[in-house]
């Protein structure tokens, strides 16, 4: 079984640090090409290989920030890879059933994340908790919505989805690797940066295509400071 766990710690490192330096390359090449597809892909299946295996890994040294970092991380990658499939809700109101499923479902979880933190004091925990939670709301009120978006959404959704779960992908590493930074520091540098870069590239795509319609809050943002 140790062998295992070794294998599961070897593969996880190698996915995560695969992320760490992808992301960067596809958010420097040119958006919608040949190479920030490529790159965003391999990004993707980084997080979702980094993830599994931090879940696995979890049960092995008994870490629920580990855990539930790993879940709100896969949401989110999820989350802004699913977008690209969902441009067409900005004039069709048909959601796919598995689009409702998987937001009511990871409401449910990240609510319950939050409640557990509550009781068990647990701030990291309690936090992306509430971005989750705020983020799959977020995702049910789109759908409620959807044939109202506006052209753009999907981009801004994708661009929080991706962002956010490097965000905690590199807040997991920080907490459980950087010992040398204090907490709750080693918890919050990488929001501290990463957050501004959301709301940077946000910007951007609002000031490139056009404005938002009155009333639509539908962009999915992890963080109450990144709503429209």
């Amino acid at each position: 079984m140790e062998t295992f766990f070794a294998l599961n710690r070897g593969l996880h490192i190698a996915a995560g640090f695969t992320g760490f330096f992808v992301a960067p390359v596809a958010l420097a090449v040119r958006k919608g090409g040949v190479a920030h597809r490529r790159w965003g892909l391999v990004f993707f299946w980084a997080m979702v290989v980094a993830g599994s295996t931090a879940i696995v890994g979890s049960q092995h040294i008994h870490s629920t920030f580990l855990l539930l970092t790993a879940v709100f991380s896969l949401y989110m990658a999820g989350f802004g890879y699913r977008s690209l499939f969902l441009k067409q809700l900005a004039w069709d109101a048909r959601v796919e059933g598995f689009d409702w499923a998987v937001a009511g479902v990871g409401l449910a979880v990240f609510a319950g994340t939050v409640g557990y933190a509550f009781f068990a004091r647990n701030i990291p925990v309690g936090v992306f908790g509430a971005l989750g939670a705020m983020t799959a709301l977020r995702q049910l009120r789109g759908y409620a919505n959807a044939g109202h978006w506006t052209k753009n959404q999907w981009l801004l959704n994708h661009i929080s989805g991706f962002l956010a779960s490097y965000i905690a992908a590199v807040s997991a590493f920080s907490v459980t690797s950087l010992h040398f930074i204090p907490f709750p520091v080693n918890f919050l540098w990488p929001t501290l940066i990463g957050v501004p870069l959301i709301m940077w590239w946000h910007r951007r795509v609002r000031s490139q295509r056009a404005p938002l319609a009155r009333g639509s809050d539908l962009s999915g943002s992890p963080a109450p400071a990144l709503r429209k």
